[in-house]
């Protein structure tokens, strides 16, 4: 531990005060391979929660193909190579038709401010609207978008932001309109509002997953009526797909197809390149066209030579080694596991997911659906402490979440829900 506090100390002094580190006693990671990572000591842990090494940690191909490409070429993206073209087509050509050229940046911040950018090119208007419970960036317009992580500037008068759907209590309850319909509604009352305003409306971002709201269970047809109401209103949709993106839902490669809707632009970043820095902004030949006459945007890093090769390789690997299978099989197996779980521990009050993106919501009583944040906390941390790396999000930020690499297996699962039930078991509850 004396180890952990010289970094730590090291770390405030170099890098500023009160930056983030998971748990209560972080971890001094010094290796990781596959599904798994190894800290200072030697203590092995199965890493559940980290999608930045998206077809796991240090894959020998990814590493190859970063090497091979710096030993021959990384420099200024305002000169020519086709790494970046022949990557632009390999992406595109797992999206709609209409979805057919990107901007490269290297992180996903810079994509939805971009993002923002074209949908201020295309209508004209700056309103914009998200949930109340989410996060797309840090950058000083995308951190407008968030409540829970509140600007220290306060909110711009352009930002919206509409109550997130939670399907375990759902907005206006069981009976009446349909949640999806109640969402809807209050999209349109923001955009009206933006309007009165003379503001008018741009766009509305989403994470198709609601991953940071706790991804709730929705149908595939949750999103139409939302859909209906941004179209009515001439509004762009840009679908955040940074974290349920590149075929963690198993059944589809973005999550914006599993929910059928059709978006204007399609927002990537962290697991793209398997930890290298990379992001993209994908949209139509109109948009992007109106964005570049509107902006005169370039980018230093984004889409050089070596990030081209790390996030191309990724895409191989995910056809190769048939990742959105195992995501589709394995995350079935697990929301089962979950669930039987469930039956066992009266803490556990919801279990969903979809692919390898999955959870289960902590209560203090399954009737009132009273949220167990704290006992929350308590459990990722005695996960951790017992070789088990997840975390939490959500609302009530009482959902344990699960995201591992897309290699992660069966075998790897059922340590997950063992671990899970001995530390359940142990909890005073």
């Amino acid at each position: 531990m004396n180890k952990i506090n010289t970094i730590l100390k090291r770390r405030n002094n170099l890098l500023g005060n009160n930056l983030p580190t998971f748990y209560e006693n972080p971890i001094h990671l010094v290796k990781g391979k596959g599904v798994w990572v190894w800290d200072n000591d030697g203590k092995k842990y199965l890493d559940c929660y980290n999608n930045v090494p998206h077809v796991g940690h240090c894959h020998p191909e990814v590493v190859k193909a970063i090497t091979d490409q710096a030993l021959l070429l990384n420099t200024h993206t305002r000169y020519l190579h086709e790494g970046i073209l022949d990557y632009v087509e390999k992406l595109t050509s797992t999206l709609e038709k209409n979805l057919n050229t990107a901007v490269m940046t290297c992180t996903g911040s810079e994509s939805n401010d971009i993002a923002i950018r074209m949908a201020e090119a295309v209508t004209g208007s700056k309103g914009i609207i998200s949930t109340d419970h989410t996060y797309h960036g840090n950058t000083a317009l995308v951190s407008q978008l968030s409540r829970t992580n509140p600007p220290g500037e306060g909110y711009m008068n352009n930002i919206k932001h509409i109550p997130a759907p939670d399907s375990y209590r759902p907005l206006g309850g069981v009976s009446g309109v349909p949640h999806s319909e109640n969402f809807a509604n209050e999209l349109e009352k923001a955009i009206i509002d933006l309007q009165k305003k003379n503001i008018g409306f741009s766009c509305l971002i989403i994470c198709p997953f609601f991953a940071n709201e706790g991804f709730p269970q929705l149908s595939n047809d949750w999103l139409f009526p939302t859909q209906r109401i941004v179209k009515k209103y001439n509004g762009i949709i840009i679908a955040d797909e940074v974290q349920p993106g590149f075929g963690r839902m198993g059944s589809h490669m973005w999550a914006h197809q599993m929910m059928k809707i059709q978006p204007d632009i399609v927002t990537v970043g962290k697991p793209m390149a398997n930890g290298h820095p990379v992001g993209a902004v994908i949209t139509s030949t109109d948009i992007m066209n109106s964005f570049r006459n509107s902006f005169k945007y370039f980018n230093t890093f984004g889409g050089n030579p070596v990030s081209c090769a790390a996030a191309m390789e990724v895409l191989k690997i995910i056809e190769r080694e048939s990742l959105m299978v195992n995501a589709l099989e394995v995350g079935k197996y697990a929301l089962n596991e979950l669930k039987k779980l469930s039956l066992r521990h009266e803490i556990i009050g919801d279990v969903r997911g979809r692919g390898l993106f999955f959870g289960a919501e902590m209560v203090l009583d399954k009737k009132t659906k009273a949220p167990a944040k704290e006992i929350t906390n308590e459990i990722v941390n005695k996960m951790r402490e017992n070789g088990v790396l997840l975390s939490s999000s959500g609302i009530h930020n009482n959902t344990l979440k699960i995201r591992p690499s897309m290699q992660f297996s069966k075998k790897n699962t059922d340590l997950l829900i063992s671990t899970l039930d001995n530390v359940l078991k142990k909890i005073n509850i």
